[in-house]
């Protein structure tokens, strides 16, 4: 296994924070990560080890998040998300995305198919979804926000997206504390995604969907949906985890992305 390399990657206006490492001389497709925004590229530390005995894997940390600078400049996910495939020589890739990180992979796919080889998607989010927005979290990050009540942001993330964390659930609490102010550090720079949801039929990319049987209920009902609008899915519901899947059930999720490698190749 080739030693890892951390660098900074050129995007659009910016740059991004990046972590190669694996096999890079194997024959298998490489793994392109991508991170949640109740956290950052460290959420995947648990499993990637066993990723990379077998695959490159490329994770990165989105504008704002983790080791990444605060955008100055209008981006886009789906534009950082090329970027950082072209800067590493990426030409095809297996995708696997969690909440946010799903809907940038579910995009790419769809705008680039050829250089998308399959997709593992945990609890993920996607453009143009209705139902994901619910008015009345909103309305209660947007009062914390407005306190300036950290703690309080951390306790809603907490009941909303943490139900089967332990007491006290300190490293989904860790990565929500991080993650938190770049929701509202990007907000302003943020161009939205063309809308994919209506469009899920069109993939066509062998696909895994983990649906997250303790997750938020409105995130639960999308899933399901998009499950069936992708053509193929194979949905797997895990029981034992809520919007933090990678925590909860890391051995898991290496093993539903390895055995969707194994289609892909």
């Amino acid at each position: 296994m080739d030693a890892a390399m951390e660098t900074m990657v050129r995007v659009d206006g910016g740059e991004v924070w990046a972590r190669d490492e694996g096999e890079r001389e194997g024959r298998r497709p490489p793994l392109v990560l991508l991170h949640p925004g109740v956290g950052d590229s460290r959420i995947w530390d648990d499993v990637v080890p066993a990723l990379a005995a077998r695959h490159r894997v490329i994770r990165y940390d989105a504008r704002g998040f983790g080791q990444s600078p605060q955008p100055t400049t209008r981006y886009s996910q789906l534009g950082d998300a090329r970027a950082v495939l072209d800067h590493f020589g990426v030409g095809r890739a297996v995708l696997a995305g969690s909440s946010m990180g799903g809907a940038t992979s579910l995009s790419l796919a769809l705008a680039e198919p050829d250089r998308v080889a399959g997709l593992a998607l945990f609890a993920p989010g996607v453009t143009g979804a209705p139902g994901l927005d619910v008015p009345e979290v909103r309305a209660d990050i947007e009062r914390l926000a407005e306190a300036g009540d950290m703690d309080g942001l951390v306790a809603l993330g907490l009941r909303l997206w943490g139900a089967v964390g332990p007491e006290p659930d300190g490293e989904a609490a860790r990565q929500l504390r991080a993650a938190i102010p770049a929701w509202f550090t990007t907000y302003p720079h943020a161009v939205a995604d063309p809308p994919v949801f209506p469009h899920l039929g069109g993939i066509a990319a062998p696909c895994v969907l983990a649906l997250c049987e303790h997750d938020q209920p409105e995130v639960i009902a999308v899933n399901e949906d998009m499950a069936d609008r992708i053509p193929g899915c194979r949905l797997v519901r895990l029981a034992g985890s809520d919007h933090f899947p990678t925590l909860r059930e890391p051995e898991t999720v290496a093993r539903l992305i390895l055995d969707l490698c194994e289609r892909a190749a």
